[in-house]
């Protein structure tokens, strides 16, 4: 038996450290805030490899286990993929007693919040993720468990960061490559009530366009927000986007010289519709001689 200060709770608890079979972990138990692939795992094999695991991995018991699944990570999670390509068949882990799994949910956070840097659309895709799934009441329950240290303003930021993932994750690529900047710009957009608009900017594009492209064709709906925010209130809020009819979508997109119409769906590549419209454009605003 040994006496050890966990790094992730901060509690000394009296433990043995157990050999557990790999196969028997579930490495999804918790919804995980690392969900890119770390550039340095090699780095990590090597150091396995060549002197051993130095720090035993966390891991729970499961009250149901789910098949051959007897326990679930709480923290290691590169540490048990590195053992796992090496060939392991066991690892080093310490059994811990988490009170529920929102106690090991923030005891995975704070162990990654020290160890590695975690970009603020996983922050953002995880905080969502346990929302979703009832791991917590409200959103202020879980920035309080996950994030108790978290400033003011911090705390506004993740509000930001998770409204933005909510609505745009699967939509946008590479996400977890935004800057925090890019995503309070959408999320500015999503208050003044542009999410329609980019959805439909964004649609046209497809599924492999790559984050650049993307981020391209809504810049412009991005400005256009900031106008609208820094514009006086009206009375009339403008009519930005239209849908007629089905496979029909217009949209009005604000640029240097005045604003362009955007004309798409599957109606759209008819040459005859497009000339009804242009023919109802001239009839409004007249024809200069």
């Amino acid at each position: 038996m040994i006496h050890e200060t966990s790094e992730t709770t901060g509690t000394t608890q009296t433990d043995q450290i157990r050999q557990i079979a790999i196969a028997e972990i579930d490495r999804n138990a918790l919804p995980r805030d690392r969900t890119t692939e770390d550039p340095s795992r090699y780095d990590l094999e090597c150091s396995i490899l060549t002197q051993g695991l130095r720090m035993p991995i966390e891991v729970f018991q499961r009250a149901d286990p789910k098949g051959s699944f007897r326990y679930g990570l709480i923290s290691g999670y590169r540490r048990l993929s590195a053992c796992e390509a090496l060939g392991h068949d066991t690892i080093a882990a310490f059994l811990r007693r988490p009170g529920d799994h929102a106690t090991a949910l923030a005891a995975m956070v704070a162990e990654n919040e020290m160890r590695e840097q975690i970009s603020a659309w996983e922050k953002g895709r995880l905080l969502n993720r346990v929302l979703c799934e009832g791991f917590y009441p409200t959103e202020d329950a879980a920035l309080d468990s996950l994030f108790p240290s978290a400033s003011r303003q911090k705390r506004a930021r993740l509000r930001s960061i998770v409204l933005v993932v909510s609505e745009f994750d699967g939509c946008l690529n590479e996400a977890e490559t935004l800057s925090v900047a890019r995503i309070e710009h959408l999320a500015t957009a999503l208050r003044l009530g542009f999410g329609d608009l980019i959805h439909a900017a964004l649609l046209p594009l497809g599924r492999k366009a790559s984050l650049a492209t993307q981020w391209a064709a809504i810049a412009p709906i991005l400005a256009e927000g900031f106008s609208a925010e820094e514009a006086p209130i009206s009375a009339r809020s403008p009519r930005r986007m239209i849908q007629p009819r089905t496979g029909l979508t217009l949209r009005r997109e604000l640029t240097r010289g005045g604003y362009a119409i955007h004309i798409t769906g599957k109606l759209a590549r008819s040459p005859g519709l497009v000339d009804d419209i242009f023919e109802l454009v001239e009839r409004m605003v007249g024809v200069r001689e």
